[in-house]
């Protein structure tokens, strides 16, 4: 299955200069917990925002740079090379950033995806869900507290 992760804004933000314009602990654990073990697949601006590997996960990223090539990762030009690489019977899961959740989300099977119950400037966004394509089967909301400063809801959506 191809499985689309990410956390996205009321107005659909996902981040601006690369980086989260929010902080939600929880969220990173769910994120760790679901992709560890799994290939993840993620755009090169992605891959630069991380300070260093994901542990227990294969790293695929997408570039048109051609000499492009970090250690430990597979490089590739393509969504659709990128997915010649999953195994069959494994999960993985798109990472981002914004232009890669556009370009796989054809081939998504599942999005998970955290809802940050606010609006942010950005320059990066993810793509509209469009209900004739998508149900959500699950929903768990989550208030704001004190390492958390806004309400979140984790929402699974099925291709139909």
């Amino acid at each position: 299955m191809i499985i689309m992760i990410a956390a996205a804004a009321e107005n659909n933000a996902l981040g601006k200069n690369n980086d989260l314009v929010w902080h939600l602990p929880d969220d990173f654990k769910r994120f760790k917990e679901l992709t560890s073990g799994h290939p993840i697949i993620m755009g090169r601006k992605t891959f630069e925002s991380f300070p260093k590997l994901l542990p227990n996960r294969t790293h695929i990223i997408i570039t048109r740079q051609k000499k492009y090539q970090p250690e430990h990762c597979i490089v590739v030009d393509s969504i659709e090379k990128a997915l010649e690489f999953v195994p069959e019977d494994e999960d993985a899961f798109i990472i981002g950033g914004g232009e890669i959740y556009k370009q796989s989300l054809e081939y998504t099977d599942i999005i998970e995806l955290t809802r940050v119950h606010d609006s942010f400037e950005a320059d990066t966004y993810f793509p509209e869900i469009n209900p004739e394509n998508w149900q959500l089967v699950e929903e768990e909301y989550h208030p704001k507290d004190e390492k958390h400063l806004v309400d979140f809801t984790y929402q699974t959506y099925i291709r139909k």
